[in-house]
């Protein structure tokens, strides 16, 4: 009976051992991939954001139209960019850096703008631009334009051209972490072992 005691005991003892090992592990991965994000991952910053701001009406202001040339940006760089805010007064930092090309409706006169706003926390498109980023025909300054109308958030200074690359999604250093606990998880677990008639059952020979 002591014997058989001793034996429970001492494989409880080593299922003991074991997860917390794996706790361990899980652990260890969680802290690494945590750190990851924190580095990996931008964070909003409470002084705004830099944006170019400009208007060109009929090409007349070639360093605001496409194609845009960093050499003579400098000018009309904004930082922080402050934009308006519906039911405020003042200006605040802004949120979001904008570009609109295209045409108004009622003349024809191509227009190129630069700048910048922010979420004011209303539901109404028209004041909301920068929930709107497409092309085809948007509500601008009381007008109607003809063009495509981006928003940017990602970076200082851009909406200097098309949008590019962007920065790590936060979904990736969220797959990194369930990537990880997995391998902690299960990495270690292996098949046990089957009868020696097994796979001549499964087969059908």
């Amino acid at each position: 009976m002591v014997a058989i005691l001793k034996h429970i005991s001492g494989t409880s003892s080593s299922r003991s051992n074991s997860s917390s090992s794996t706790l361990a592990q899980v652990v260890a991965s969680i802290t690494a991939l945590l750190l990851v994000m924190v580095v990996v991952v931008p964070l909003p910053t409470a002084h705004g954001i830099d944006c170019f701001k400009c208007v060109s009406m009929n090409g007349a202001n070639k360093a605001c139209d496409d194609p845009f040339h960093n050499n003579y940006s400098a000018a009309i760089l904004e930082s922080p960019c402050m934009g308006g805010r519906k039911g405020r007064d003042g200006l605040f930092p802004a949120t979001s850096c904008i570009k609109i090309a295209g045409y108004y409706d009622d003349t024809g006169e191509t227009i190129t703008v630069r700048g910048c706003a922010l979420d004011s926390g209303t539901l109404t498109t028209d004041t909301e631009i920068i929930r709107m980023s497409h092309c085809g025909r948007f509500y601008y300054d009381d007008r109607y334009v003809h063009g495509c109308l981006q928003s940017c958030n990602d970076a200082d200074a851009c909406n200097a051209a098309q949008p590019s690359a962007r920065s790590c999604s936060p979904t990736l250093p969220l797959v990194l972490v369930i990537v990880a606990l997995g391998t902690a998880l299960f990495g270690s677990a292996t098949i046990p072992p089957q009868p020696s008639g097994w796979l001549r059952t499964v087969n059908g020979s």
